[in-house]
């Protein structure tokens, strides 16, 4: 049975693919050529704000003074569940060695970057969260410099809830700069900051495009594109739960897709008729925000069986996977790409983006087909090590010289050649491509 689209998107992430890229060059440019000066000249057409760019620790205590103490301690409870995920994940990788052949020991070492620049959207949401992931991460791997940016707000500065976040988690700066002048401050080592050696964070198109030209230059954690969720519902499946999921979901932006999935035309029908109230309840920010998504670029499939929405869901590769159906077990080993999968109505994709300690910094737009989201990992470079003795160096000299040859490198061959003919001399050895 072929899929059946009961609603089929009208508009795809690709479609507003304004052009930014222009814009986003010549202020990269103007910054690097002009240093601070440029970088605040954006920053006071941009972000209307000409107060202090890196917080000093009086403004850091000050703002951390206005952040409830309810909210200090919810703060605190993402950050100790996202540092505990992410020294799990840090565990994972170890340094090793390893005796290839007899005398020739070869290694990896983890090694984290020095300095991380940690993006955090301030704009018309205050993105307490993405402090918590990006900075908290960074910490954990072993970073020697975080920086935590965020956009100030006109008159205000950072929202302080940000500001605590970074705090607690561990940044050496906070700067209140936004936008791609703030991408690119980080990376230019303005202000005094180190040169980052990796930025990662959401942020909107022109930071996303920023970190895109800058690629190579810095790493970044990934190119993200509009957050997108899918959900694989069976008969089993709350119908109410369901629909308000994919409602949270599509307030992140008028152009967050988000899916449903379903063996179970009923269901699919039952979620439909529920969603359009849900949206109308929520608040006008959200929406608006809400309501063009669920028009323009939600989907709801119905399959023939699970494994037909498995493959669906396969082929969409969503930032976000949620599964409300029955042998949840069948679905965690069948389902291979996805950023984050969340088993059960007993999660939702809200608690991984606030508080359950996975990291909500994932891929997006298809990306989960070839790589997974933000960790420990990222901030740190796996770098490899050998070392052998002269007897067991004889036999990868032999075989490197002959390699060499037929590739036609003889450079490369003749640092062979010359320890073969140092180490064993008298001995004759047939090194030619053909031998």
């Amino acid at each position: 049975m072929a899929r059946n689209y009961l609603k089929k998107a009208k508009l795809t992430s690709k479609s507003d693919a304004s052009d930014v890229h222009d814009t986003v060059v010549k202020i990269l440019a103007d910054i690097e050529e002009g240093g601070d000066a440029a970088a605040l000249q954006y920053a006071a057409k941009f972000d209307n704000y000409d107060g202090n760019v890196l917080l000093t620790a009086e403004e850091i205590e000050a703002a951390c003074a206005l952040v409830p103490d309810r909210l200090k301690a919810d703060i605190q409870f993402a950050h100790d569940n996202v540092k505990r995920f992410a020294e799990m994940q840090k565990s994972t990788v170890a340094d090793v060695e390893y005796e290839v052949v007899p005398g020739l020991t070869a290694g990896q070492k983890a090694i984290p970057v020095d300095a991380a620049g940690c993006y955090a959207p301030g704009g018309r949401y205050s993105h307490v969260a993405s402090a918590i992931m990006t900075v908290t991460t960074a910490k954990v791997a072993g970073c020697k410099h975080i920086t935590a940016c965020s956009p100030p707000r006109p008159g205000v500065g950072i929202a302080p809830a940000i500001v605590y976040a970074a705090h607690i988690c561990g940044a050496d700066k906070i700067m209140a700069m936004g936008g791609v002048q703030g991408v690119a401050a980080m990376t230019f080592g303005l202000f005094g900051l180190p040169k980052a050696n990796i930025l990662v964070g959401p942020g909107n198109q022109f930071v996303a495009e920023a970190k895109r030209i800058l690629f190579g230059r810095v790493g970044i954690d990934m190119i993200a594109g509009p957050t997108d969720s899918l959900i694989l519902a069976d008969k089993s499946a709350d119908p109410h739960i369901v629909a308000t999921d994919l409602v949270s979901q599509a307030e992140h932006g008028y152009n967050s897709p988000v899916w449903l999935v379903t063996d179970t035309r009923a269901l699919a029908e039952d979620v439909m008729a529920r969603v359009p109230a849900l949206i109308e309840d929520l608040p006008e920010v959200n929406r608006e925000n809400a309501a063009a998504a669920w028009r323009d670029y939600a989907e709801v499939i119905v399959c023939s069986d699970r494994e037909e929405m498995a493959a669906t869901s396969d082929d969409y590769a969503p930032e976000h996977l949620t599964v409300q159906a029955d042998d949840l077990e069948w679905w965690l080993d069948r389902l291979t790409c996805y950023g984050s999968l969340f088993l059960g109505e007993e999660t939702t994709v809200s608690y991984g983006d606030k508080a359950a300690g996975t990291n909500h910094v994932l891929p997006t737009s298809g990306a989960a087909n070839y790589t997974g989201g933000l960790s420990v990992h990222k901030y740190m470079k796996i770098v490899t090590w050998q070392r052998a003795t002269r007897e067991g160096s004889k036999p990868v000299a032999e075989a490197t010289a002959r390699i060499s040859r037929l590739e036609g490198m003889e450079g490369h061959a003749r640092a062979a050649d010359v320890r073969l003919a140092k180490y064993f001399p008298g001995e004759t050895f047939d090194l030619t491509a053909n031998g």
